[in-house]
């Protein structure tokens, strides 16, 4: 079984069916895949959408991703050492704390983020 964890923009786009999607569809739906979506993709998308940055219906991506079977991973306090040591080659926070996710896991990282693939081998780019 490989696990994934999906960027918060990779699970938008996956509720609107985005065409960038389709070239990991068949991977998403494997039955040797397991998904995670990150508890700090929920609240991402929460802060986001309370200050305007951000138009989605947060509960209907939490029963699309329930409906998928993809589990919700928790924030682990071992992530901040992997977090601390990133080095700083993009700003956005959020992403940063889930790519610290992916690596202690460990499990690959999908994104749409080029800048991301610099951190670590396990981030997938589409």
């Amino acid at each position: 079984m490989i696990h994934f964890l999906l960027d918060t923009n990779v699970v938008i786009w996956l509720s609107e069916d985005q065409p960038r999607i389709n070239q990991i569809k068949d991977l998403i739906f494997s039955v040797d895949a397991q998904i995670f979506i990150s508890a700090v993709s929920w609240w991402e998308m929460a802060i986001k959408v309370r200050t305007g940055k951000l138009q989605v219906d947060v509960a209907k991506l939490r029963a699309l991703a329930e409906e998928h079977d993809f589990q919700e991973l928790p924030l682990h306090g071992r992530a901040t050492e992997a977090l601390i040591n990133l080095p700083k080659l993009h700003k956005d926070p959020f992403d940063h704390i889930l790519l610290a996710q992916a690596i202690t896991e460990p499990m690959r990282f999908i994104t749409g983020d080029g800048l991301l693939a610099d951190y670590s081998s396990l981030v997938m780019v589409i």
